[in-house]
C-alpha cells in the first residue's frame, strides 16, 4: 500500500501555483494535478520548468480535466468559456436525446485539454532527467475538477480519447472514499459538512467502472481521502484518522491518495473564466492556507 500526498489545481492561477510550487520545492507533495484550460497555464508551467532543478524529486503530474469552468480549448461550439455544471453533466449522461454535438464537444474538449497538458508534462520529465532530479512518471495520469470524470458521459469520452490516441495510462483517479473510517470516530461527526457526505456517496456509486478499468489495464486501485473533509483538510482531524485510513486501504489492497488544495488564489485573479461566486470563494478561502499548513506537519 502506498500513501500519496497530492495537491490539486496547479496552473489555476499564478498565486495558487506559487503556493503549490513552494510545497513541491520542500518535498511535501508526491503528486500534483495541472489545470490545462486557464489563461495562466503557460506562465505557471514556465515557473515549474525553472524550479525543477532545485527540487528534491519531481512529483507525479496529472491532467486535471476541467469541464465546469475555464477556457474552452476545443472548437466545440461552447463559446470562449466552459460552463457545464455537475448537474448538467449528470443529466446529459442519462438523456438519450442529448444533442450529439454536446457529446462530441465534450470529447473534443477532453482531447484538447490532454493535448495541451501532456507536452508540458513531458517537458518537466525531460528537465528533471537532465538535472538529475528523481522522476518516476512514465505515462498519462488523469483526474478532474469536481470529479466529473465519474459521470458516464465524461467517462465514456475519456476512455474514447485514450483508446483513439493510444495513450499509455498509468493512473486514473478513483474518487472513492471509505466512509466507514469517518464513522469510526464519533467525536468528529459534527465536523463534517452534510453536502460532502452526499458527494462521498454519489462518487462511490460511480467508482465501480473505474475500478474495473484499473483491473483490466493493470493499474493500481486506490482510495481517495479528501471528499468528506473537502475544503478543510486540517491537521488535527488528519492526525486522528490517518492510521485508520491507511489500515483500511492496506486491508483492501488499495493505495491511498490524500487530496489537498494548498494553493490560494488572489481576488484579482478571479476573471470571467472562473465559475460561480461559490466556486470563487473556494479558491480564495483561508482554508487553503490551513491545508498548506497541514502539509508542513505531515512531512
Amino acid at each position: 500500500m502506498m500513501t500519496d500526498i497530492h495537491a490539486d489545481d496547479y496552473a489555476l492561477t499564478k498565486k495558487t501555483s506559487e503556493d503549490i510550487l513552494e510545497c513541491m520545492l520542500a518535498g511535501m507533495l508526491d503528486s500534483i494535478s495541472i489545470v490545462p484550460n486557464t489563461g495562466s497555464f503557460e506562465e505557471c508551467m514556465d515557473m515549474l520548468y525553472q524550479a525543477i532543478p532545485a527540487m528534491p524529486f519531481l512529483p507525479l503530474m496529472s491532467v486535471h480535466l476541467n469541464l465546469v469552468e475555464g477556457l474552452s480549448l476545443a472548437d466545440a461550439g461552447f463559446g470562449d468559456y466552459l460552463s457545464f455544471s455537475w448537474g448538467q453533466l449528470f443529466r446529459y449522461s442519462y438523456t438519450l436525446s442529448a444533442d450529439s454535438h454536446i457529446r462530441t464537444g465534450i470529447k473534443k474538449e477532453i482531447a484538447a485539454q490532454i493535448a495541451r497538458c501532456m507536452p508540458a508534462i513531458d517537458k518537466c520529465i525531460k528537465i528533471a532527467s537532465e538535472s538529475s532530479v528523481r522522476v518516476s512518471q512514465k505515462g498519462l495520469r488523469i483526474d478532474s475538477h469536481q470529479h466529473t470524470h465519474h459521470l458516464p458521459i465524461v467517462w465514456k469520452a475519456i476512455t474514447s480519447v485514450i483508446d483513439e490516441n493510444r495513450y499509455e495510462v498509468e493512473y486514473i483517479r478513483c474518487s472513492r472514499e471509505p466512509l466507514g473510517v469517518f464513522l469510526s470516530v464519533p467525536g468528529l461527526y459534527v465536523t463534517y459538512r452534510p453536502v460532502n457526505a452526499v458527494k462521498n456517496l454519489i462518487l462511490a456509486a460511480y467508482s465501480g467502472k473505474i475500478d474495473q478499468y484499473c483491473q483490466k489495464n493493470g493499474l493500481r486501485k486506490m482510495y481517495l481521502w479528501g471528499l468528506l473533509m473537502s475544503g478543510r483538510m486540517d491537521y488535527p482531524r488528519i492526525d486522528r484518522l490517518k492510521g485508520k485510513m491507511e489500515k483500511k486501504a492496506g486491508a483492501s489492497g488499495r493505495d491511498l491518495e490524500i487530496l489537498f488544495h494548498p494553493g490560494r488564489a488572489l481576488p484579482a485573479e478571479m476573471d470571467d473564466a472562473f465559475g460561480s461566486p461559490a466556486a470563487n470563494a473556494f479558491y480564495l478561502s483561508d482554508n487553503r492556507t490551513v491545508e498548506k499548513e497541514s502539509l508542513t506537519r505531515l512531512r
